[in-house]
């Protein structure tokens, strides 16, 4: 049998020629799967267009319900209250028989004095009459309590005094004027309309809100301090373009807004835009100028890059 004899300098001259083509065979079966790969990464969104819109740029305050003029009706004599058929919320008009007091000395010694002399009227009555028309807010006595001069006995409200006070920030002053229309949302959805009276002459110390008196221009029957939601607008625009507030991306610290608009059906890129007056899920959109067939990312836009490869799905 021969013995076969490879040489050293044979065998590094088969492994620079086998090498090679094992290496690139490998590589020609891995491109194409990472190709196909890249292809089929597509990120499902939803799309939406420009708008043209009327927006208004607005804050909501508090304003709670109250009666600015209060009437307090005051015992002028010490002595029994007799009775009286007074209930809180009741309403009365200016004249009307509140109050009767028996002074104590009618008390003691009113029946002795009648039976010494007849013809002498003493009955020891005090009557006490409301000086203002209203309804009745406050009642402090009832028939049979014994009540000292100048004791309060109730207190009547006057309607037509009725108001909401709104807690208006000192420093947004300028957007409330007198004579200015004033929407008040109430409990419940009811929307009134009102009319900004005058301003309170202190400020609160601790808020620094001033009260601002607001009158309003209907005769509905509302409960004093019910809690309202004034709307008042800071700015407003017609014609303003816009876009839902989820269309729009920003940075950490808020100081960039871009969107991602689609240059074909299957790429989207990265737009800066700057923006403009917002109102609840609208923004408006100052720049660039988008036309009503550009498509704008609705939602799947979150974390995307510059430039995207997205699939258009339904809403």
């Amino acid at each position: 049998m021969k013995k076969i004899k490879i040489s050293f300098n044979s065998l590094i001259y088969f492994c620079l020629i086998i090498c090679p083509i094992f290496l690139f065979s490998c590589n020609s079966n891995d491109k194409p799967e990472d190709e196909d790969a890249k292809v089929v990464s597509q990120t499902p969104i939803t799309v939406t267009q420009i708008s043209d819109t009327t927006l208004a740029d607005y804050i909501e305050l508090n304003a709670t319900s109250t009666t600015l003029q209060k009437n307090y009706v005051k015992s002028n004599a010490n002595g029994y209250l007799q009775e009286t058929n007074l209930m809180p919320g009741q309403n009365v008009t200016k004249g009307e028989l509140l109050f009767t007091i028996k002074t104590k000395e009618a008390q003691s010694i009113g029946n002795s004095i009648a039976k010494l002399d007849t013809s002498f009227k003493f009955s020891g009555l005090n009557k006490i009459k409301a000086p203002q028309s209203g309804y009745i807010s406050q009642l402090s006595h009832h028939a049979g309590d014994y009540i000292a001069d100048g004791d309060p006995l109730a207190v009547i409200s006057d309607r037509s005094s009725f108001v909401f006070i709104m807690q208006l920030p000192y420093e947004l002053k300028r957007y409330v004027k007198t004579g200015q229309n004033i929407n008040l949302t109430l409990p419940g959805g009811k929307l009134v309309n009102g009319l900004v009276k005058s301003f309170m002459p202190t400020v609160d110390t601790v808020a620094q809100t001033q009260g601002v008196v607001i009158k309003l221009n209907n005769s509905d029957q509302i409960p004093e301090n019910l809690v309202a939601k004034a709307r008042i607008i800071k700015a407003s625009k017609g014609h303003a373009f816009t876009l839902p507030k989820s269309a729009i991306l920003a940075n950490e610290t808020q100081t960039e807004f871009w969107v991602m608009k689609l240059i074909n059906p299957t790429t989207a890129v990265k737009v800066p835009v700057k923006e403009g007056i917002i109102s609840g899920e609208q923004v408006e959109i100052l720049t660039p100028k988008f036309t009503a067939t550009d498509k704008i990312i609705l939602t799947g836009n979150y974390g995307l890059p510059d430039t995207a490869k997205i699939k258009i799905v339904a809403p």
